[in-house]
């Protein structure tokens, strides 16, 4: 299965894959690549997979109510169903959802700390408060997530209010691509912010999707 534009999984998600599987993963449209690629380089033709619009990103305060409607339309069709979302900024309602609804979820705060390992990502953090972190797909989407949202095409002169406390961009790769990276670090320049680029794969993503 192929994922489709970057801004259609920004703006609409994904579509329900319909080919024969037991289990449905519901994801951010943000993760939709990396599932894809792991269910295909794994051949875990049990998994089915919709995504919520990425966008849900900017506005966490909707997560919780939108995968709520997600598992209700799906909970007949999937002996399972699995949650990729970390709590995301929902404030520990997803996770107190999904415990009502029965279906399991990723732990963590965020896709960050996944990707990174929840392990690692515990270490690091108190060194890292003046990091802004970006993932292959937000790389991509810089503008739609970050820049424009922000108003920084509007009024660029708010960057360095806005990030006057961080010092640098750490891209967390998924793959190896010179011109994501390069991209990566032209966000860094953008933002006024040191770059620092950390490959991390799909980190504990693999892991948890390995055992539903």
């Amino acid at each position: 299965m192929k994922a489709p534009s970057d801004e259609t999984l920004t703006r609409e998600g994904l579509d329900l894959d319909t080919r024969a599987a037991s289990v449905l993963v519901i994801a951010c449209g943000a993760l939709a690549r990396e599932i894809i690629a792991l269910r295909d380089a794994n051949g875990w033709d049990h998994i089915a997979l919709t995504c919520l619009p990425a966008i849900l990103h900017n506005h966490p305060e909707r997560i919780t109510d939108a995968v709520r409607a997600a598992v209700a339309g799906h909970s007949n069709t999937y002996e399972s169903i699995f949650v990729a979302y970390a709590d995301c900024g929902t404030g520990g309602t997803l996770q107190a959802a999904c415990e009502e609804m029965g279906v399991e979820m990723i732990r963590g705060p965020h896709c960050y700390a996944f990707f990174e390992g929840l392990d690692r990502f515990a270490e690091i953090a108190e060194d890292e408060f003046d990091a802004f972190y970006l993932t292959d797909f937000l790389v991509r989407q810089f503008d739609a997530f970050v820049w424009k949202p922000m108003g920084l095409d509007r009024h660029p002169e708010l960057r360095d209010m806005y990030f006057a406390h961080y010092r640098k961009l750490v891209y967390q790769a998924q793959t190896d691509d010179p011109a994501l990276t390069e991209k990566a670090r032209a966000c860094a320049d953008r933002l006024g912010l040191e770059f620092e680029r950390r490959f991390t794969g799909y980190g504990d993503l693999e892991t948890a999707l390995r055992d539903v």
